[in-house]
């Protein structure tokens, strides 16, 4: 996938801020990459769908 297609999105937390990470999502809403969110340019870290609900189930297990 061209991740240029993807819409990101950032943490309605993050307060109008730029220091955070945004996520990636393609056309069926699924998260696929990360971005750091001042450097939107840059790198990208893409992500499996089964990869970030292991990473999003893992923080929540970890509270």
């Amino acid at each position: 996938m061209d991740q240029r297609d993807l819409q990101w999105k950032k943490a309605n937390r993050s307060q109008g801020t730029n220091n955070c990470v945004e996520l990636g999502c393609d056309a069926q809403g699924n998260i696929v990459a990360v971005r750091d969110s001042k450097n939107a340019d840059g790198p990208q870290l893409p992500f499996s769908r089964a990869a970030m609900m292991a990473l999003v189930n893992g923080g929540y297990a970890a509270q």
